[in-house]
């Protein structure tokens, strides 16, 4: 009789995007910090306490690749820049910086940069290495796009600064912020890029979107040459989730989709559990998607009070498979839980009862798609 070899089991794979709310402790060491009432030595004392306490319980939650929680980041859009402030950055005029307005009505600026040239006054690779002496799990590092981060330059040019020298400046930092982490051992570096969506409210007509891209892509390929690094770098694509609410979530994602396959890249986060058209957006990726990409989808939307069961997460997963190979298929939350530091919407205990119900129900649709075959 022949010998038939059964197919190997696939595995597949679930990851946290990023951020959890901070513990209360640092929550309220940061007040007092900002009051003038704690030292910035003490404050990074709580910060280290925060990680410790966060990689202690995201272990609890499953095996595998891991986040820090992003608890020393004041958040994921200005960690680069804000140790910068007040010297080389400006909120005065307000008018003239980048506001982003959530459906809820609260909103949240970019500073101005002032002066020449643009730099970082911190790297993500030292919440890499910080994360590192805590945790023997691989750590994952969320980075900010150059594309966000293009909003600061103001609407009137710098003296002797061009916009293009800006951009050139900004490519090499970004470059730099994931390098340093990728040569740290940083297992997936993910770079944020939730102004997506976000540029078709403010160009209908796709052309910023576009330059986000194009952009975002000059970064990219700068990574050309290492196959490695090109398989641990993904993008995260959302509608922007802060406080419970959604900044763009109104913008069709149709309209979106297609244009993200033009990005350089191997891996991609999509949000999708938060979307009424599931089916349409799956109909999308299926037809953009091409045979090296991994697809990372959201199947818990953290700006939902309810928590999502197993089960739930399972059926969603079934239902992915009918657009995209197992074999590409990555589960992940839509957004980060706390993407800015003053976030406190969701409890701690709802944040890792949600990552549980991920990682349960990724394990259970697992089986039943192994089982089948």
């Amino acid at each position: 009789m022949m010998n038939v070899t059964k197919p190997s089991w696939i595995t597949i794979p679930t990851e946290l995007i990023g951020s959890l709310p901070r513990t209360t402790v640092l929550l309220e060491g940061q007040q007092a910090y900002k009051a003038g009432h704690m030292t910035e030595n003490q404050l990074n004392i709580l910060q280290d306490k925060a990680v410790r306490q966060t990689l202690a319980e995201l272990e609890k939650t499953g095996p595998g690749q891991i986040t820090d929680g992003e608890q020393a980041k004041p958040s994921f859009l200005v960690y680069p820049i804000a140790p910068l402030y007040p010297s080389s950055y400006s909120f005065d005029d307000i008018i003239d910086c980048f506001t982003i307005t959530f459906s809820d009505g609260h909103q949240r600026a970019l500073p101005r940069l002032m002066k020449a040239p643009f730099q970082y006054g911190k790297y993500a690779v030292d919440y890499v290495t910080r994360a590192q002496q805590y945790s023997r799990r691989p750590i994952k590092q969320a980075i900010i796009s150059p594309s966000a981060l293009s909003n600061v330059y103001p609407r009137a040019t710098i003296p002797g600064y061009t916009r293009e020298q800006f951009l050139d400046d900004l490519v090499n930092e970004v470059e730099k912020d994931i390098r340093l982490c990728l040569e740290a051992g940083a297992d997936k570096v993910q770079m944020d890029f939730t102004e997506a969506r976000l540029s078709l409210k403010i160009d209908p007509s796709g052309q910023l979107l576009k330059q986000f891209i194009h952009l975002n892509n000059r970064v990219l390929d700068r990574f050309d040459n290492n196959s490695e690094y090109q398989y641990k770098i993904g993008v995260h694509i959302c509608p922007g989730g802060d406080r419970d609410s959604y900044h763009s979530l109104d913008v069709d994602y149709s309209s979106v989709l297609p244009i993200i396959f033009d990005l350089h890249a191997s891996t991609f986060y999509f949000s999708l559990a938060s979307e009424r058209d599931r089916k349409k957006s799956l109909a999308i990726i299926r037809k953009f998607m091409k045979p090296n990409h991994r697809i990372f989808l959201g199947v818990i939307d953290p700006c939902d009070a309810r928590v999502e069961t197993a089960e739930q997460v399972c059926d969603r997963i079934l239902e992915a498979v009918r657009y995209i190979p197992i074999e590409q298929l990555g589960t992940t939350d839509d957004c980060g839980y706390a993407p800015f530091s003053d976030d406190e919407s969701t409890t701690r205990a709802k944040c890792y009862d949600k990552i549980r119900a991920r990682v349960d129900g990724t394990r259970m649709a697992e089986r039943m798609l192994n089982l089948r075959k």
